[in-house]
This record gives structure tokens, sequence and C-alpha cells, in this order.
């Protein structure tokens, strides 16, 4: 896990617009959503993992244990049960609400690969570490 602590700044972002639309986000929260380059930060302590999301528009914080279901609040406000698993270098995350949603954060050195899926929406970000 030598992607803990560090900090990858998004280089790349495709098909994010059409990811939030299927989840039913909003013109004005999609165009914010769309215009910033975030910066993500997975940490861990006594077993409990630490996810940040920093960015001018909006900050959010996760904290869970692997393999347990917790309840999240996304950045675009859906109330929704996570689930967090390791997959070897990956971060397998489920989100059950209105609609299921499937984040993989795939980690290779100085880059993390983001795949967001949601009903047949792919959606691809790439960060490299700062």
């Amino acid at each position: 896990m030598d992607f803990l602590g560090k900090k990858f700044k998004m280089t790349s972002s495709e098909n994010f617009d059409e990811y939030m639309k299927a989840l039913g986000v909003g013109l004005v929260t999609r165009k914010m959503g769309n215009a910033v380059t975030p910066t993500v930060e997975v940490t861990e302590k006594d077993g409990t993992f630490t996810i940040k999301t920093m960015s001018t528009f909006k900050n959010s914080e996760i904290s869970f244990k692997l393999g347990e279901e917790f309840d999240e609040e996304t950045v675009d406000g859906r109330k929704v049960k996570s689930v967090i698993t390791k997959d070897g270098n990956k971060l397998v995350h489920i989100q059950k609400g209105d609609k299921e949603t499937t984040i993989i954060r795939e980690f290779n050195g100085d880059e993390m690969k983001a795949i967001l899926k949601v009903d047949d929406i792919v959606c691809t970000r790439v960060y490299k570490s700062e």
C-alpha cells in the first residue's frame, strides 16, 4: 500500500459529465464538477482508512474499515450505503442508493486511476502524485 499518504492531483477526466447526468446531478453542479481538478489523499491509522478529496469547489472526507458498510454522503449530496474492499493495488468502492455505483481506484506507482461506473456509463479520471 505504497499509495498511503501520497497526494494525487487529477490530470485528466473522461465522460464525467455523462456519469453525473446518469446520477441526476443538476447542470450547475455538473459545470462546477467538470471545472475542478481535485487532489485525493488516502491515509490509514489503526485499520481505519480515510480518503480526502480536496478542490476549490468542495472538500470531502470518508473514513472506513475495509469490508465494513458505512453511511456516506456523496459530494453531490446523495446518501448511500458504501463498502470499500481492497483487491491487489485497487480499492473497490460500491455505493448503494437510488442507483448503484462502483468506483475503482487503481494505484500504480505515482499514478491513481479512478474508474467510475453507473448504469452503462464509465468515467475514467487519472491522477498523478504531487
